[in-house]
């Protein structure tokens, strides 16, 4: 079974017939059991959420729900490569990095398989439209992506071995270190 997460209303129209949707907040508990996922993926959203606190209340649910052995692959903007464009969406929230968010994996309990900070071309939406053999063939060099990625590719991947019983972090503003780039 597939899922989807989206709280906007579009994703309804987008996913496919066999596509179980969730309309809802990520960082509330997610109404899945306990290791029930293979993988978890996210393309340009993690930015998105509205704080560092969903983001860990986040990686922590995707933990929870998946398999030991299970991988969470997250691709995004990495503000060391796109700083003022980064802030060009007035959507965009929480400033990442292949590094930091690494480092939130880490903290919600998974070992890091792959971290990429240059992977992608900053937007792959907006502008020039390429045919899928040029990137197929982008993906398959990648001594191409220092000169054009702006995204990372963060791979995370729960212990095999894991065993874990504990529900996901539920945590308030006050567990978290001060943001010192807080505007």
């Amino acid at each position: 079974m597939k899922y989807a997460m989206d709280l906007n209303p579009e994703i309804l129209k987008r996913a496919g017939s066999k596509v179980k949707i969730f309309q809802q907040d990520c960082s509330e508990p997610w109404p899945l059991a306990q290791s029930e996922l293979d993988a978890v993926f996210t393309s340009n959203f993690l930015e998105h959420l509205r704080n560092k606190e969903a983001l860990l209340k986040t990686l922590s649910n995707a933990h929870y729900c998946l398999k030991p052995g299970g991988g969470f692959i997250a691709m995004g903007p990495n503000i060391k490569y796109a700083p003022g464009a980064y802030w060009d969406f007035f959507d965009h929230y929480v400033e990442l990095t292949e590094l930091s968010l690494a480092e939130a994996l880490l903290n919600c309990g998974f070992g890091i398989e792959t971290q990429v900070g240059r992977f992608l071309r900053y937007t792959m939406s907006h502008g020039r439209q390429y045919p899928s053999w040029i990137l197929r063939l982008y993906l398959a060099l990648p001594a191409a992506w220092p000169l054009f990625g702006k995204q990372f590719l963060v791979i995370g991947r729960k212990s095999a071995s894991s065993t874990d019983a504990v529900p996901p972090i539920q945590t308030t503003p006050s567990d978290l270190p001060p943001n010192p780039s807080a505007r």
